[in-house]
């Protein structure tokens, strides 16, 4: 998405070492010393969660506290906010695919690429993990599958039973396929409404063949993800059936996914946002371009037979893209067996790869506010603007075109800084969680603190690896 609003004057300018930000930037210390750093606070945290986290009683659960009842709770619901979101939510849709389509091509001034991939793909998964799964009772899809019901009765009732096999395996393709299109695709509004307009039929059609139910359950991959993120939220929202108020990260205890494709589907959310980091920075591009392999068997530098090699440049990097999550997955693995093997437990891998499924998503929300959340300074301020004139056209509806217009920049040092805090607090919260699953799971606590070796180890892994993509010097060349 850096690419989508010209954070360009990033990419295209000198080698630089903050993300989203346009200038050269030294690190205040040497890398090492934030590796190791790092490394000895996941470390003692370790020590003090494995001496002082006590053994939860059997048929425990994380403590909540019910708020359905509060006063701002019934207010809120007395002044029917829900069906008045679910209609903007709507609205907020059909307008990304009219402007994309009948606004100005200027990404900067159409209202479509900020909405969606500013506002709702950046600024709605970070309020999610704050007031919970919001987006399943304003879901515009699920209100445009529940408006054609009273057309066509029976439309989402579905003609096939959903294989219970295929777990959340469509949800993790087309999210495969949307984080390849905001990584490759043109970056034009027309293309956003193409893509919008093609995901809407895509959704449509699996509630029509499967049935609403199973569909935003499995398939519609923004459900599965932002379920996901909502489980760290301190709000437990379910609509219909919950609203509590529990402890951050209490949720990843609460549920265990059923299948491994909800696994990978977890891990994807983390290895695509660090692959997004990594095929920017000089070492990756350099690699294909400038490789000594390809030079000899061309007879020429690569960069020379840019033409015929882009895509085989975009090939490429998207085989490594799609293949990020079972990366992941073996990785993951293979430390879950260890765990198994220097517990000397007898419960089947299978069933531990389950049972630690979640505990990584602390480190894939902070991967992805890392990464992205700058943007919502730079160009997420000008929805304000852009609301009043959402095709570019003159306009001033709500008398706000002159507000906001300019990006916030902030200091390259303190992002830096926060950075690198987020990010140990993603791996000390998934510290926390791995250890509470595995008082849990094994028998005794012994048993319990030795699994948390080979987790340890795989969450030093993660924190040292997204410190080094964050640290590395991005290059002008840009192939896309």
């Amino acid at each position: 998405m850096r690419r989508l609003f010209a954070l360009g004057a990033l990419l295209l300018s000198p080698p630089a070492l903050a993300h989203g930000f346009g200038r050269l930037y030294n690190l205040p210390v040497p890398f090492w010393l934030y590796a190791w750093g790092a490394s000895a606070v996941l470390l003692m945290s370790f020590v003090v969660v494995g001496w002082f986290a006590a053994t939860p009683a059997p048929g425990a659960r994380p403590a909540s506290r019910d708020i359905a009842r509060a006063g701002w709770v019934v207010a809120l619901r007395r002044a029917r906010v829900v069906p008045v979101l679910r209609a903007l939510a709507v609205l907020a849709l059909l307008l990304s695919i009219a402007t994309g389509f009948f606004g100005v091509r200027d990404p900067y001034r159409n209202f479509s690429m900020t909405a969606f991939w500013v506002v709702f793909v950046l600024g709605f998964a970070y309020a999610t993990a704050l007031i919970g799964d919001l987006y399943a009772a304003i879901n515009p899809w699920r209100t445009l599958a529940a408006w054609l019901d009273r057309a066509w009765r029976g439309f989402s009732r579905g003609r096939l039973e959903y294989p219970q096999g295929l777990g959340d395996w469509p949800a993790l393709a087309l999210y495969a396929g949307f984080i390849w299109f905001e990584l490759f695709n043109l970056g034009r509004p027309s293309t956003l409404a193409a893509m919008l307009a093609a995901y809407s039929a895509i959704t449509l059609a699996g509630v029509w063949l499967f049935g609403a139910p199973a569909w935003f359950r499995h398939g519609e991959f923004f459900s599965v993800f932002l379920r996901l993120v909502a489980l760290m939220a301190p709000i437990d929202y379910r609509p219909g059936q919950a609203l509590r108020w529990r402890l951050p990260f209490a949720g990843l205890l609460q549920e265990r996914p059923a299948q491994a494709s909800t696994v990978v589907f977890a891990l994807f959310m983390l290895s695509s946002t660090a692959f997004d980091g990594l095929k920017v920075t000089q070492g990756w591009v350099f690699f294909f371009w400038h490789n000594e392999w390809l030079a000899g068997w061309l007879g020429k530098s690569p960069i020379q037979a840019y033409a015929v090699l882009r895509p085989w440049y975009v090939a490429w990097d998207t085989f490594w893209l799609l293949a990020s999550p079972f990366i992941y997955f073996g990785v993951y693995l293979l430390f879950v067996w260890l765990a198994r093997l220097l517990a000397r437990s007898t419960r089947p891998l299978r069933e531990l790869v389950l049972d630690f499924g979640y505990t990584l998503l602390p480190i894939a929300l902070v991967y992805h506010v890392t990464h992205y959340f700058t943007l919502l300074l730079t160009q997420g301020v000008k929805i304000v603007s852009l609301a009043s004139d959402p095709f570019g056209w003159g306009w001033n509806l709500f008398g706000t075109l002159g507000l906001w217009r300019a990006p916030i920049l902030p200091d390259p040092g303190v992002v830096w800084h926060a950075q690198v805090a987020l990010i140990l607090l993603g791996h000390i919260a998934s510290v926390v969680v791995a250890h509470a699953v595995a008082l849990r799971v094994f028998a005794t606590r012994r048993q319990a603190v030795l699994s948390q070796v080979p987790m340890l180890c795989l969450m030093v892994l993660f924190t040292v690896a997204g410190l080094w993509i964050l640290a590395q010097p991005l290059t002008a060349m840009m192939m896309r």
